[in-house]
């Protein structure tokens, strides 16, 4: 249901679950998130309570910054990627498409995650290359 630029859901629980529409790119936010004013956020991506995104970020289509997830300023999240709950991804970071960050996963400043990704609950990612491992991929 749409009213007034809000969009309500029902959740698992059969919870009523509030978001407004972003005015760059129409995501879906959470009242009780913060995406700055200058991120995009694609129109069929969420941003969850607690979330954060900062200064000139792009949330791509289809992806989900899950509860209390902070991304700083300059990251590019691609699309279809599941940012886990609390999960940081610092400034100017790239997180690839189709890419999947557990819970409380650490990205570095300026660190790349190749597309397609899955990364382990608490994966610290750090530097600018990224290696392929067997269950998940991390920067070295």
């Amino acid at each position: 249901m749409t009213r007034a630029g809000r969009v309500e859901f029902e959740n698992d629980l059969g919870e009523t679950v509030v978001y407004v529409r972003h005015p760059n790119g129409e995501g879906l936010v959470s009242p009780r998130a913060f995406v700055d004013a200058s991120a995009r956020i694609a129109r069929t991506a969420y941003v969850e309570e607690g979330a954060r995104v900062g200064a000139r970020t792009s949330v791509g289509a289809g992806s989900w910054i899950d509860h209390d997830a902070t991304v700083g300023e300059d990251v590019v999240v691609g699309t279809n990627v599941h940012v886990g709950r609390g999960s940081a991804i610092r400034d100017g970071a790239h997180v690839g498409a189709g890419s999947r960050l557990g819970r409380a996963v650490r990205v570095g400043r300026e660190a790349r995650v190749a597309p397609d990704s899955i990364l382990a609950d608490e994966t610290v990612v750090r530097g600018h290359r990224v290696h392929r491992g067997d269950d998940f991929d991390v920067a070295a």
